[in-house]
């Protein structure tokens, strides 16, 4: 049990530090891109992360959904990234906090700053500065439109889901073992050897 729990504990302070140093990172790029393009592109790349959030949340879901037996068959005929989605229903749990909790949160906060980079550039085109009735309005009707496609496509998200779980996690594998072989990252561990669900 003390192991379990040092395990625990280790993979929540790996998670926390990884969230903290992506979150820098894109809230660095965000901003710096924002603040170079016109507001209709930035309102695009707002659309982007929401879209990314949306993948990785139905991507978490989909790892808590999926069992083990239909890759099996695959691995053992060497079917490229069925070896890597056994790995991810194996590790459902990690990957599912990586995805959802980590890139899902980190997209809905740097989404966030991005909505309100756009509405700066609108409300400064307009002569408007800051505070002004404009912007407020901009502000609540760009909030409310990124709320909505962020709540309506994870909930699309989760019924896919659920209803394609094996297919998701056989792309998820595929691209995690493009990712191995190209970039020789090693996303699971080898010795990972536990009992089949």
């Amino acid at each position: 049990m003390k192991s379990q729990t040092k395990k625990s504990l280790k993979f929540s302070v790996t998670i926390a530090v990884i969230t903290f140093v992506l979150a820098a990172i894109f809230a660095v790029i965000s901003e710096s891109v924002l603040s170079n393009v016109v507001w209709i592109l930035g309102l695009f790349i707002v659309f982007i992360i929401v879209f990314v959030g949306v993948v990785f949340d139905m991507l978490g879901i989909a790892a808590t959904s999926a069992t083990e037996k239909p890759f099996h068959a695959m691995a053992a005929e060497k079917v490229n990234g069925a070896k890597e989605a056994v790995n991810i229903t194996r590790n459902a749990d990690k990957f599912a906090s990586f995805c959802n909790d980590v890139i899902g949160d980190i997209s809905g906060v740097v989404s966030g700053t991005a909505s309100a980079t756009v509405v700066l550039q609108i409300a400064h085109i307009f002569g408007e500065g800051d505070g002004s009735s404009l912007q407020i309005v901009l502000s609540v009707v760009l909030t409310s439109l990124v709320a909505a496609l962020t709540v309506g496509g994870k909930a699309i998200g989760k019924f896919a889901a659920i209803n394609f779980s094996t297919d998701l996690i056989f792309f998820a594998g595929k691209i995690i073992a493009f990712i191995e072989k190209n970039f020789k990252i090693s996303i699971f561990p080898k010795e990972d050897k536990k009992t089949n669900r």
